[in-house]
């Protein structure tokens, strides 16, 4: 037994670095440059500098890197879910991140910047200026907080994306007057679209953290050594000015971390906003100055869902219609349009109809949400009307032919209200789920009910409580309509004779 335990413990020394554990580490790659992307030569591949930083975490730790893709959105949820070791993506340091999460010190500073199309850059160069203008930004962080900041300051109007790549093609289209982001965003969307302009004046000052689980308080202060070290033999610096983002900003950075190992990390500042970026609020102050929010993005959802279901109807009888009634033309045209928009997702007909067709027609966001949530839902309804309309009896309709009734008399007063009765139960299904489908607008920068909770959940650090107010939002607009849709169809049924 001694030499057993003897050889174990040999085994155990002489086991190889690489043979432990990988360092999980979570990013979203999804328009992620220069943090986090597929690399164009091998998209199986991450390229960027956070790529290089967690390699470089990884290493010196004697692990192996091992990438685990998550949507920005999601970093946090996921940090304490324990989905991956450690996480960076652009990740901001901000005290309610802190508060909840276990955070590096920073390892790089940025610039909250404004960019205009190049024509405007004399007419607007601050949020003052920008009175009644759209701003857009990426939902969720602190510029979005500074823009909401903005709205009652100033009187912009807040525009909230679910990517950093968008708001600056939508802003060389002229659907928004502005941009706020980090400058590293800011400059590379100027190198890849013409026409922009970044001031360089900071509307605030933020930086970029790792970060891993609350408990995980070990594994965090390692990290910080391995970017204290990095700091000071140049390996960030080398990074950083290999992906051209490296400025004078960063060793003063450095010098402040480095004077003492115990330094605080720095605080997010605001500078030109006037009040520090909501991000930091705690619940009990955030929820009253959210709700306001969330009720507003409850009537959008309500607005929309019940304008696109109307839209579905219409659409919906026609097509059914045309299949009963039409020729072997019509019905073969209307049959591919049903069968394509049940084949194909409603998220990837929303981003056709918004940005596809954008330089054919630019469609305001609102009005491409209704037409992709109403031709969408158009086909299933369709499908619904005309199998009721073929359920009907044929015996009626052939009685209705008897007492002289034309085609269209018989769908009008015979066949159409028997078709509603059966009809009524699934659209009221379909009405439902609209409800929660219309969530997925927000990729056209609506900012509906549960994107709003979801930048209130990201800024609080919480899912409970905001994900608690969603759902009772969602079931006080949805319950009611079910209950009016039984009340019509005890009223409605057929009474067996």
């Amino acid at each position: 037994m001694p030499r057993l335990l003897l050889l174990l413990a040999f085994l155990g020394v002489s086991t190889p670095l690489h043979a432990q554990s990988p360092l999980r580490w979570g990013g979203d790659s999804e328009g992620g440059a220069p943090f986090v992307e597929a690399d164009p030569n091998d998209p199986t591949k991450m390229v960027g500098f956070d790529v290089e930083i967690a390699e470089l975490v990884a290493r010196r730790l004697g692990r192996e890197a091992q990438f685990v893709q998550i949507a920005f959105s999601s970093l946090d949820q996921s940090a304490r879910r324990g989905d991956f070791d450690i996480g960076l993506s652009g990740i901001e340091d901000i005290p309610a991140r802190r508060a909840s999460l276990a955070a590096s010190l920073p390892y790089y500073e940025f610039r909250e910047v404004i960019t205009v199309r190049a024509a405007d850059r004399g007419r607007f160069s601050s949020l003052a200026e920008l009175r009644g203008r759209r701003v857009a930004t990426l939902g969720g962080t602190m510029a979005y907080d500074l823009l909401l900041q903005a709205e009652r300051d100033h009187g912009i109007v807040a525009v909230s994306y679910d990517d950093d790549v968008h708001p600056y093609s939508d802003l060389a289209l002229g659907r928004v007057d502005a941009v706020l982001l980090d400058h590293v965003l800011a400059e590379r969307a100027m190198r890849r679209t013409a026409g922009l302009f970044t001031h360089s004046a900071a509307v605030a000052i933020g930086h970029y953290i790792i970060i891993t689980a609350p408990e995980n308080t070990a594994l965090r202060e390692r990290v910080d050594d391995v970017l204290r070290e990095a700091m000071r033999d140049g390996t960030l610096e080398a990074i950083f000015r290999k992906w051209q983002v490296w400025n004078d900003d960063q060793p003063r950075l450095y010098a402040r971390l480095l004077e003492t190992a115990s330094a605080e990390p720095t605080r997010t500042e605001s500078v030109d906003a006037g009040t520090p970026p909501g991000g930091g609020d705690r619940l009990s102050t955030a929820l009253p100055r959210y709700l306001p929010s969330l009720l507003r993005a409850a009537l959008i959802t309500l607005v929309l869902s019940c304008a696109s279901m109307a839209l579905a109807v219409l659409l919906g009888v026609a097509i059914a219609t045309g299949r009963v009634y039409g020729g072997p033309a019509i019905r073969a045209a209307l049959t591919g349009y049903v069968e394509v928009m049940r084949g194909t997702p409603v998220l990837l007909q929303l981003f056709v109809i918004y940005y596809g067709v954008a330089d054919v027609i630019r469609l305001p966001a609102f009005a491409a949400a209704l037409l992709g949530l109403g031709l969408n839902y158009a086909a299933y309804e369709s499908e619904i009307y005309r199998s009721a309309l073929e359920a009907v009896p044929r015996g009626q309709l052939e009685a209705a032919r008897i007492l002289g009734l034309t085609r269209w008399q018989t769908l009008r007063l015979v066949r159409a209200p028997q078709a509603f009765r059966l009809a009524l139960a699934p659209m009221t299904n379909d009405f439902v789920a609209l409800l929660k489908d219309s969530s997925l607008v927000s990729v056209l920068t609506v900012v509906e009910l549960t994107k709003q909770t979801q930048i209130f959940a990201t800024n609080v650090g919480s899912w409970l409580v905001p994900g608690l107010l969603c759902a009772a939002l969602y079931l006080a607009m949805s319950l009611p309509l079910s209950h009016v849709a039984r009340r019509l169809e005890q009223r409605w049924k057929v009474v067996p004779s």
